[in-house]
């Protein structure tokens, strides 16, 4: 696997087509049972909306740095506005079409407890009118993607998919779906399709042992004219099966939290790594990875170019592999997470020798927030600092080191010139909630804390673990 590639995750142009939703949380605590009729009252003190369905895709997406825009169906109403609102934030670009006469469909679940007390679902079928209205915005702007991904929930929106696919290989796009129908012949002419276990069963499929699975897939997708077939499997993990190849991928992950979500991270990982020029069989590896994580996490989570890195890292690194995130992308991610609510923390040093003080103090900067940076002086910046013979480690391997740790969210180098050997600059850009320096500081004399405090932020002063230092260390070496 060229880990190389994954520096070319922005260059993806992808369009989403399909179902988008509205899921909506109405969170609260329940102590009491209504005197109305035996259900609990939820007293709801959090309101949480997020993009759901095929918006939720395009949401995935956009996490992992790829250029995406999203066509789909929305009404004219309050829920449509929301959701709108949400694709901006994420740098999604919007090509909703809205329908008057339908209500943007809208998912409210009332949870409390951590459980889910009821569903309440707002949405009517779209039928074969509205959906001409999406292949005519598809007809008019496919060009300006490289890859269409149709994400059918089974709600009317892409009930003309077959005259959209053939819009979209006309034009000479990749064509990805994650398909609802068990008529896989709606979907000719796609390049890849990405049912699960249950949908491929319903669609014919023989799941009764490896053979008789691979087999039959290969017979669905020649009967169907499509080109390979992604089958998710569960706790078996994925098969990428073609006419000519299959390759197994075991499941990577421990523990299954939620798997809500995980096939809208599975395509639209596959389509971001392939965008970023990926052979198939290495970008169903990675998005065999993020799936893992996905489904460690509650909801329908995303996962980010950092998290996938790390997980890749856990096996690929006797390779001596490391994936840094382009400067501009992290920035992007830290402004997720601040949308978010995440509370973003900032440190820094050169962390040439990573000994207990660094682990410990870290992990206490971390703990005053949800998110941690460190900015990390590059090998110029130390040697300027501290003399011609440090760093005793480079920066790429300071790097992995510290992104190893679980304390630690995302590593900025800075100091490529001697004017930047503090980290004021990189502290304007991150602009965190609080900034942590280590040592005996007053407030004034840290770098940066001026910028944090004018914005709101706070500056604090941890105390380092008595005896722990590098220099101690490379003293103890040498005698």
């Amino acid at each position: 696997m060229d880990l190389g590639l994954l520096k070319n995750l922005n260059k993806a142009k992808v369009l989403v087509v399909g179902d988008v939703m509205l899921d909506r949380y109405w969170h609260g605590d329940s102590g009491r049972i209504s005197p109305e009729a035996p259900v609990p009252v939820v007293k709801v003190n959090r309101l949480e909306d997020k993009a759901g369905g095929a918006a939720n895709v395009a949401k995935n997406i956009a996490r992992l740095d790829g250029q995406v825009a999203l066509l789909g169906l929305i009404g004219d109403d309050e829920s449509g506005q929301t959701l709108q609102r949400i694709l901006a934030q994420e740098h999604i670009d919007s090509q909703l079409v809205q329908v008057v006469e339908l209500p943007t469909i809208a998912k409210m679940r009332v949870i409390s407890r951590h459980q889910q007390v009821v569903r309440l679902d707002q949405e009517e079928q779209f039928n074969k009118e509205h959906s001409q209205l999406l292949l005519q915005r598809l007809e008019r702007v496919v060009d300006d993607y490289d890859f269409v991904l149709f994400s059918d929930y089974n709600k009317g929106s892409l009930t003309l998919i077959e005259a959209m696919i053939r819009v979209a290989k006309d034009a000479g796009k990749t064509v990805l779906v994650d398909p609802k129908s068990p008529q896989l012949s709606l979907y000719r002419g796609a390049d890849y399709i990405t049912p699960n276990l249950n949908e491929f069963r319903l669609a014919g499929g023989d799941s009764s042992d490896e053979q008789a699975l691979t087999a039959s897939a290969r017979a669905l997708i020649r009967e169907a004219g499509i080109g390979a077939m992604l089958l998710t499997r569960s706790e078996q993990g994925m098969s990428l099966i073609s006419a000519t190849e299959k390759h197994d991928f075991a499941a990577q992950v421990r523990e299954v939290s939620d798997v809500t979500g995980a096939g809208d991270t599975v395509i639209a990982t596959l389509t971001v790594m392939l965008g970023a020029g990926m052979a198939p069989a290495d970008a169903v590896e990675l998005a065999n990875i993020a799936a893992g994580i996905a489904v460690s996490k509650l909801g329908a989570a995303t996962v980010s170019p950092e998290e996938l890195s790390r997980k890749l890292g856990q096996y690929l690194r006797e390779n001596g592999e490391h994936y840094q995130a382009p400067f501009e992308s992290v920035l992007q991610h830290i402004e997720f997470a601040k949308q978010n609510g995440e509370k973003i923390v900032f440190t820094n040093g050169c962390f040439d020798i990573l000994h207990a003080g660094h682990v410990r103090y870290l992990a206490q900067a971390k703990a005053m927030g949800d998110r941690l940076v460190v900015g990390l002086n590059t090998d110029d910046s130390i040697a300027r600092l501290k003399g011609p013979e440090r760093p005793i480690n480079p920066l790429e391997e300071r790097a992995m080191v510290l992104s190893a740790l679980a304390s630690v969210d995302w590593v900025i180098p800075f100091g490529k010139v001697e004017e930047n050997d503090t980290p004021a600059k990189l502290i304007e850009q991150v602009s965190p909630d609080i900034l942590v320096k280590g040592g005996d500081y007053k407030v004034e004399e840290i770098a940066g804390a001026e910028h944090v405090l004018r914005h709101g932020g706070q500056v604090e002063v941890l105390e380092f673990l008595n005896g722990c230092s590098t220099s101690n260390v490379i003293s103890k070496i040498r005698t």
